[in-house]
């Protein structure tokens, strides 16, 4: 039974008049465009480590890069069952900066001079700030803003494998010549287990290139794997270990490096960063079927 004074209140509201809740707005808002974060920081025991995004390219023809060895039929089915198109992808480049506490290290370049101290300082870093310089491999997007008009980074020592650097001295390649040769004298070279500095040693994963080579930082306890271009794509790379990829200049030894590396951060549970990986770049391996899965950091770093 409804109570009077309810019965009151449901007929004052069937009388009153409608109530229109729009109102007109005061001006038209514009359309701001595409909008991504450009860097991530977090601390990795007593080391600050902060990935930043100097810059993104557009591809056609997913499969002229990414499972070269595998069916048409097969790469459509695993894009598919992955929300991924087959006739475009986008890939990042993503750069790793360490603060270890007495010393600030880039690893890798990018694309271009512009794209890597536009990166940097908006991530509140200059380039005059950059200590250490350590190139993972010497590909072009890698490279690229090592060098311009002028040495980009003006305090630096430049560290890279020497199998690495040995391989490119010897190739007669443009993007080495003009990048890298003007700063040979200023490079130290490392051999795999090696240190940069205490807390950051070398990791030996050919194949992509001759000397391609991974990062482990270790502080106080905590660690990371800067895997670079070991594993590019999320799916159709780290998923996938044994399917081909155009870049890899070694295929086979690249894919036995991908398997060696990410099983051993999945039987170890160490985070890890990818180049080309989606950024941030930041995230766990686990073992999914024959291959592996990547799992996107999610406040497990947040610190």
């Amino acid at each position: 039974m409804i109570s009077p004074n309810r019965r009151m209140i449901l007929g004052a509201g069937l009388a009153a008049p409608f109530i229109s809740l729009t109102r007109a707005a005061h001006a038209e808002a514009p359309m701001m465009g595409a909008s991504f974060a450009h860097h991530r920081r977090f601390t990795l025991g007593n080391f600050e480590v902060t990935t930043i995004l100097a810059g993104f390219a557009s591809r056609d023809n997913p499969q002229g890069t990414y499972g070269m060895n595998v069916s048409a039929e097969e790469f459509a089915a695993v894009s598919e069952a992955n929300f991924l198109s087959t006739e475009t992808f986008t890939t990042g480049f993503a750069p790793v900066v360490v603060n270890t506490g007495s010393e600030l290290v880039l690893f890798d370049t990018g694309l271009n001079p512009e794209g890597i101290t536009g990166a940097l300082e908006g991530a509140g870093y200059s380039p005059d700030q950059i200590d250490t310089v350590v190139i993972t491999h010497m590909h072009g997007d890698h490279i690229g803003g090592i060098y311009g008009d002028a040495p980009t980074f003006a305090n630096a020592r430049f560290v890279t494998g020497r199998a690495e650097f040995d391989h490119w001295a010897a190739s007669g390649n443009d993007r080495f010549e003009g990048k890298v040769r003007p700063l040979a004298d200023q490079f130290a070279f490392l051999e795999a287990d090696q240190d940069v500095s205490s807390g950051i040693t070398a990791i030996s994963s050919p194949g992509h290139t001759p000397g391609h080579m991974g990062y482990m930082l270790d502080s106080n306890g905590q660690q990371l794997m800067i895997m670079a271009d070991m594993a590019n794509h999320p799916v159709w790379s780290l998923a996938y270990p044994d399917w081909e990829v155009r870049f890899d200049m070694d295929k086979e030894t690249a894919a036995a490096s991908r398997r060696r590396v990410l099983d051993m951060l999945a039987t170890d549970r160490i985070p890890a960063t990818g180049y080309h990986l989606p950024f941030p770049s930041i995230g766990y391996i686990d073992r999914h079927e024959d291959g592996f899965r990547w799992i996107p950091e999610s406040g497990q770093l947040s610190s």
